[in-house]
């Protein structure tokens, strides 16, 4: 006999939890990066270098679309990375 909603089902509560997994997981790589990121900011403009390097975002982002395994598509690991981007820039 099936629930009578999905609240009640143990594989959906079982889906949800490891779904709340990644999503904590996602979470601590994105500060991790945004520390990192921080470093990077500090040491660059220490030497009187330029931040924001264009051409290292692009080659990122052609690296990531290219150790993509799926199922997020190209154009999700792009949206995806530029939004990680802009997020980070605006966290500094």
């Amino acid at each position: 006999m099936r629930p009578s909603d999905p609240e009640h089902d143990p594989a959906v509560r079982r889906l949800r939890e490891r779904i709340s997994e990644q999503d904590l997981a996602v979470l601590v790589a994105v500060n991790r990066r945004i520390e990192l990121v921080r470093e990077l900011k500090d040491h660059k403009l220490a030497q009187g270098w330029e931040f924001v390097d264009r051409g290292r975002e692009e080659e990122l982002l052609a690296t990531l679309v290219a150790e993509n395994q799926g199922p997020l598509s190209e154009t999700g690991v792009r949206e995806l990375f530029a939004e990680v981007l802009a997020l980070t820039k605006r966290e500094l």
